[in-house]
């Protein structure tokens, strides 16, 4: 009777998740149609377009790759101006270890790779409303945010890869990426390390946008990991 009132918890939790992280399809969709259109511009073929597509599944530093190649950047700086756009995925990780830190090896691999920016902006907020919840019925619901963001970004990507020229150029698409990432941090900008952070990013992109290869994103980026951590050791500090 437990068991089955435990696994009836997790199936409901896991649809709880898929429902909650739905709304960003609307974004998602656009966004990842959008990155097949680039792609293809940029010269990528299919192979490659999907290749990048489910092995780096994030957009950011996807547009970031491909603006950079069109450039003709050198590798090693595709790269890591790439990495540096990710760095925020090592955040993400340590907010979650709290709440997802003993799941199995396995499970936490799988997580990871799954771990885009709609799954955990909904699961954390999930997760600090219901911090009580058993490992099983967390995991259910990350997961469960996966499955609603995760298909429609390798298949609409797809889409924008094989019919990417038959869109007309009036039909712009780009309006999905500030929307996405807008309605993603907005609701996270409650506290003054988060708010110092956000004000250093957009600060220091905006001056230094005359830097190279997008060697302002990697800057940024830094500063305003360290200006955060900062904020919020100095907040401590004072409590105590």
């Amino acid at each position: 009777m437990e068991l089955s009132t435990a696994m009836s918890n997790t199936h409901r939790t896991f649809w709880r998740g898929f429902l909650d992280c739905s709304p960003f399809i609307l974004v998602v969709a656009p966004f990842g149609l959008l990155f097949g259109v680039a792609a293809g511009e940029t010269g990528l073929d299919l192979l490659q377009t999907m290749s990048m597509t489910i092995l780096v599944i994030a957009g950011a530093s996807q547009f970031t790759a491909l603006a950079l190649l069109n450039d003709q950047t050198p590798t090693f700086i595709v790269i890591l101006v790439s990495l540096a756009v990710n760095l925020r995925m090592a955040m993400y990780s340590a907010a979650l270890v709290p709440h997802l830190g003993q799941a199995s090896l396995r499970t936490r691999m799988l997580a990871s790779y799954f771990m885009v920016d709609q799954t955990f902006a909904v699961s954390i907020r999930h997760y600090e409303h219901e911090p009580a919840r058993p490992l099983s019925e967390k995991l259910a619901y990350y997961f469960g945010g996966a499955a609603s963001i995760c298909p429609f970004w390798y298949g609409f990507s797809l889409l924008g890869a094989l019919i990417g020229k038959a869109i007309p150029e009036s039909y712009t698409l780009d309006f999905a990426i500030p929307i996405c990432f807008i309605s993603l941090v907005a609701p996270m900008l409650r506290s003054l390390p988060h708010l110092a952070a956000a004000l250093v990013s957009v600060s220091l992109a905006l001056l230094l946008a005359w830097m190279p290869y997008n060697l302002w994103l990697l800057v940024a980026a830094v500063a305003a990991m360290m200006v955060g951590a900062q904020t919020e050791l100095w907040l401590k500090g004072r409590q105590a």
